[in-house]
């Protein structure tokens, strides 16, 4: 008798956990006929079901249709799950991986406040080591990573970024607003940029965004090394290997390909 319980149980939980799954792939609210349908239940067992859900504010019903959402506790719970991700730790096997494909250093950097600070690295198998950027800030404008989240940023933000003063590392750096946006919007079109010797001399880099479950960028996947490692004619290749691992990452996160 106790197991019998113990199996019911457990299937009014499975079916009830579908029934948020199958919440969460709507567009927009869904009636209980069409939940129970889709989920080859008894529309009354739906509906029982749902009740509970409601009183424990995992679903919200519309009161003029009558339909069912997902609920504000699964956004809060959401949102808590995601910020305890380490990202660090889930970005360093795809990372790693990067390395060792494209024999240069990878890394991921995130935007903290006005620049672009790498919060992760791994070093491909090559003789001339770039040195451990792990821990360092860099400009936004200077280096790849950091235009992919400059790209991402409201255009408030970049004009004010740009008319606080941007440092020419190089003379390749892009000091210029109009410049800068029209690489920027290159950014959002392509989905990776290439930085050619504008943060240091005879060292190159690309970055694709990485996304989370919302589809904001929370980060660039960047891959740099010497001029003469990567040339312009490794760029295509780099850019593909680059955005696959950035997309690799999103999906980690439950985001976006990027």
């Amino acid at each position: 008798m106790a197991i019998a319980v113990e199996g019911n149980a457990v299937r009014s939980v499975d079916r009830a956990a579908s029934l948020l799954l199958a919440l969460g792939e709507c567009q927009g609210a869904t009636g209980v006929t069409e939940l129970a349908r889709r989920l080859g239940l008894h529309k009354s067992t739906a509906s029982r079901l749902l009740a509970t859900l409601q009183r424990r504010g995992l679903v919200e019903q519309d009161d003029e249709s009558g339909k069912y959402r997902l609920g504000m506790v699964v956004i809060r719970l959401a949102e808590r799950a995601e910020r305890s991700l380490d990202l660090r730790r889930l970005a360093m096997p795809d990372l790693e991986r990067l390395a060792r494909l494209t024999r240069e250093t990878a890394s991921l950097a995130i935007l903290d406040g006005d620049q672009a600070l790498t919060v992760a690295q791994a070093d491909g198998p090559n003789l001339i080591a770039v040195g451990d950027w792990t821990g360092r800030a860099t400009p936004l404008h200077g280096v790849a990573a950091g235009k992919v989240l400059l790209a991402a940023m409201a255009e408030r933000d970049v004009l004010r970024i740009v008319r606080a003063g941007l440092i020419p590392h190089t003379e390749r750096t892009l000091v210029r607003l109009e410049p800068l946006l029209e690489e920027l919007a290159r950014v959002r079109r392509r989905g990776y940029v290439a930085s050619i010797g504008e943060f240091e001399t005879g060292m190159n880099e690309l970055a694709a965004p990485v996304f989370d479950a919302r589809g904001s960028v929370v980060g660039a996947v960047e891959v740099r090394g010497a001029a003469f490692r990567i040339p312009p004619k490794r760029i295509p290749e780099l850019a593909r290997q680059v955005r696959e691992t950035a997309s690799a990452i999103s999906r980690r996160l439950g985001g976006v390909d990027a």
